[in-house]
């Protein structure tokens, strides 16, 4: 009889410590890794991974599956990315705790500030809840091809302690506080992960609404931050403009103070303050020298809209004659679009129009920041190919270039505009930002903006750009892992997993790194109500197991769902 369930033969070992790369074996047995080494027993399945890179599955600690998670088995994109748990109810939205009279508000707080169609949620939630337990009763029930943990939301909060008050961002009285304080610590207690709130100017709903959270009052994201202290467990996440750090570090700190958790906060390079972001890194280090321990949750590339016939933007959207034909198929419009009469016609518009803004105030006129996605997608691009330089030096207009760009392939072309991480023209910010002590890898999004943006690909990028293609200051591959699979999980109490040693979580990515790249995004109708999503897929991934059990092959769903509801913290369990 086999020793072990699996066995893994001489793959580089890559195991989530930092620790350099070695060839050894690795033995699962009952869904934990029970030795790394020379492994003398046979398994029941065993794997020659010669050449390849064996390391733990990815934990992403930022995504938005809490709708999908409903209604969808697979966490896809991020499963196709090595990712094989993700956290969610980041930036303080999502569904629970609701009462009835609320769920609008909550489809609509959701669709506006993570981009998912409402038509998509109103029919894939089945609103089996009410509660947070509830909630997490309902995303139990429903296996997947990955682990999901949830957080609970202050948005959700809000509206349960506050009704239509909180929509209308009125202050919390003490009673409403003790309230949203109960509740929260309910939910941590009930098995989530940490408590999520939003800062920034940039969350509103679909009708134009600030997030209901959005200038709440130090005391009640300190009265919150306690109730969840007195638990024992749980972390806390925010995302804010840092409009004044100063003050931003504060209640941070208060919030860390009264609950004793660790706090993480998103940061980017804003192109509107370029160097805000070293700004910010200072007072990290300071903040965990005082003994506060709160992290930056950093993107592993620019963070930017996809512009296409088939997304939600692109130059013309707005444009009076392209809308004439906009409800036609996407392969329709560009077979239109490219009679010479029709695009004199829209480009005279256009040029009437003089189009800056859309709704939402994202700018789509930007041609010096807006590169083609060829065959490959370059996430690094230089500021010569952008298509004001390209169209430029051709004696066209920005105007010309880009029309004919999206009419390519059939409409399914893609133009790429990054609006943070690249004020600079390159990477060298995010470099900064991933390489300092006190950040995390996030921000992938993943299971929203899913018609303008598709970032859970992030995973991908920090292997195959930051340790193998970008020309300088390359990362080490120990670290990276080190980063995206043991530190994001600890930072939000995933103790179990995360490295590849006696006693963890098998879950576990065999890598071909000299093979491993992205794909270009494309497009699906297959959100419920024929919802649209964008979806980018990876080469290289030649197995991915989640708890000892082979969920891809080759990037192909291998038909097994192991995955499960994460429960709060987890400890690591002991090998056989």
């Amino acid at each position: 009889m086999p020793a072990f369930d699996l066995v893994i033969r001489s793959g580089t070992v890559v195991d989530g410590t930092g620790n350099a790369a070695r060839v050894a074996d690795v033995a699962v047995r009952d869904g934990v890794v029970v030795d790394v080494g020379r492994v003398e027993g046979r398994g029941a399945r065993e794997i020659d991974a010669d050449g390849a890179v064996v390391a733990p599955g990815f934990v992403d600690v930022h995504t938005h599956y809490d709708g999908q998670a409903v209604w969808d088995g697979r966490m896809q994109p991020s499963s196709w990315h090595g990712v094989t748990t993700v956290v969610m109810g980041n930036c303080g939205v999502g569904f629970a705790p609701v009462a009835p009279e609320n769920r609008q508000m909550l489809i609509e707080l959701m669709e506006g500030v993570e981009d998912i169609p409402g038509t998509a949620l109103h029919e894939g939630l089945n609103w089996e809840w009410e509660t947070f337990e509830e909630y997490l009763r309902t995303l139990e029930r429903r296996p997947r091809d990955l682990d999901v943990a949830a957080q609970v939301p202050h948005a959700a909060l809000r509206f349960a302690a506050m009704g239509e008050r909180a929509a209308a961002r009125q202050a919390a009285t003490g009673d409403e506080v003790a309230v949203m304080a109960r509740l929260a610590a309910e939910a941590i207690r009930s098995g989530a992960l940490g408590f999520t709130t939003s800062r920034t100017i940039n969350h509103k709903s679909v009708a134009g609404t600030l997030t209901p959270v959005y200038g709440s009052q130090g005391d009640e994201l300190t009265a919150i931050a306690a109730a969840v202290g007195r638990t024992g467990t749980g972390v806390l996440q925010l995302i804010t403009d840092f409009d004044d750090v100063d003050e931003d570090f504060a209640l941070m700190r208060r919030m860390v103070a009264a609950s004793g958790r660790p706090l993480t906060v998103s940061l980017v390079q804003f192109g509107s303050r370029p160097r805000l972001y070293s700004v910010v890194l200072e007072h990290l280090a300071r903040a965990n020298e005082d003994g506060y321990a709160i992290r930056a949750q950093v993107a592993a590339r620019s963070m930017g809209m996809l512009l296409g016939l088939q997304c939600t933007l692109h130059p013309f959207v707005t444009n009076r004659v392209w809308r004439s034909i906009s409800h036609l198929p996407v392969a329709e419009q560009a077979a239109r679009m490219a009679d010479p009469g029709l695009k004199a016609e829209i480009l005279r518009a256009q040029t009437d129009e003089k189009l800056q803004n859309v709704p939402g105030g994202l700018r789509i006129d930007r041609y010096d920041i807006m590169y083609e996605f060829d065959e490959v997608p370059d996430y690094e691009p230089a500021r010569e190919d952008s298509i004001a330089a390209r169209a430029a030096r051709a004696g066209r207009t920005p105007e010309d270039l880009s029309y004919d760009l999206l009419i390519k392939d059939s409409g399914r072309s893609m133009i790429f505009q990054p609006f943070t991480n690249y004020a600079d023209g390159n990477l060298d910010a995010v470099r900064e930002m991933l390489a300092h002590d006190h950040t995390l890898p996030g921000l992938s999004d993943g299971g929203a903006h899913v018609a303008s943006i598709c970032d859970g690909s992030f995973p991908t990028t920090l292997l195959q750009l930051w340790t193998r293609d970008r020309d300088r200051d390359r990362l080490d591959l120990p670290f990276v892992i080190r980063r995206q699979c043991r530190e994001t999980a600890v930072a939000v109490g995933l103790e179990d997993r995360g490295l590849l040693a006696s006693g963890y979580k098998a879950d576990i990515n065999i890598i071909d790194m000299d093979n491993l790249r992205l794909l270009n995004p494309t497009v699906r109708y297959d959100l419920p109500a024929g919802g649209r999503r964008l979806l980018q897929r990876a080469e290289g991934y030649l197995h991915t197991f989640v708890s000892g059990v082979e969920t891809y092959t080759d990037g192909e769903e291998t038909g097994e769902l192991p995955g499960r509801l994460v429960r709060g913290a987890q400890r690591r369990r002991e090998g056989g």
